[in-house]
């Protein structure tokens, strides 16, 4: 196989890896928004308040 095949087809399954990890975050994220169960972020205006000192 000549170099200039290689690379095109590892980028190309790079590239396909990181769509696929994208979408089971997505997917992750997106059940973890709709459970009302799930603790809320520290970050979020209605979470809870967690600061250490004042």
């Amino acid at each position: 196989m000549e170099l200039t095949f290689i690379v095109p087809v590892l980028a190309m399954l790079t590239f396909l890896a990181f769509i696929g990890f994208a979408l089971l975050s997505k997917k992750k994220t997106e059940e973890r928004m709709r459970d009302d169960s799930a603790p809320k972020s520290s970050l979020a205006a209605d979470g809870p308040d967690h600061r250490v000192a004042d």
